[in-house]
């Protein structure tokens, strides 16, 4: 009996709007390589190979060498340039440098979806005048996606300066009692503040996914 590896959704984009993403964690490099082999014929679809080990990027690169490789947030996307920017800008913000790589995540992610996105690093809340110095940036996103691990306390911060809708993100950076992100994901699910939608722990792509739909031309 012939195992199938994969079943692509290559209508998804038609359908939906938004193209199927390649989750890489789990798959070995050959699957991921088979992957990027069929969709090299359909250029008219950008593809993103999310959580790619360095492993997964040689066999992606092997089969598409001119695919964007961004190592930090583990994230391939083919074509390379990014579709142009439609819709509201759309900003991310990471609590500590610690956090950049789901940051990142969600920010590449919001850029091939076609969102004019940019990011804002290390503004925590262990220094608040660090995020309110970036208020002009934050007023003018049309949705916010803030990753934070530790206490996870930033995205309701950002919440109640803002009108824009607020993507958080609960990262895994922290000691013990963060348990691997559980404590952050708790706490913005507690948000004060209204106006914070929660995605799973160190879901990048999810949160700049859920922007990139926000803050869609309607």
């Amino acid at each position: 009996m012939t195992e199938q590896a994969f079943d692509l959704d290559l209508d998804r984009a038609a359908r939906r709007g938004y193209p199927e993403a390649v989750y890489c964690a789990g798959k070995t490099p050959a699957h991921v390589g088979a992957i990027a082999a069929t969709v090299r014929d359909r250029p008219d679809v950008t593809t993103l190979f999310t959580r790619a080990s360095a492993e997964h990027a040689d066999a992606v690169l092997r089969e598409l060498p001119d695919a964007h490789h961004d190592p930090a947030a583990g994230l391939l996307a083919w074509p390379a340039a990014p579709p142009p920017a439609s819709g509201g800008p759309v900003l991310v913000v990471a609590a500590g440098t610690s956090d950049l790589p789901v940051a990142r995540e969600a920010l590449l992610t919001a850029r091939y979806l076609g969102r004019d996105a940019d990011l804002i690093v290390d503004v925590g809340v262990a220094g608040l005048h660090r995020i309110l110095g970036h208020l002009p940036a934050l007023r003018a996103a049309h949705a916010v996606v803030v990753a934070a691990g530790m206490d996870g306390a930033l995205p309701s911060v950002v919440a109640g300066l803002i009108s824009a809708p607020v993507v958080a993100v609960p990262t895994s950076v922290g000691y013990g009692a963060a348990f691997g992100g559980l404590a952050p994901l708790l706490a913005m699910l507690n948000a004060c503040a209204p106006g914070v939608a929660v995605v799973n722990i160190d879901n990048g792509y999810g949160a700049g996914h859920l922007a990139a739909q926000i803050t869609a031309t309607r």
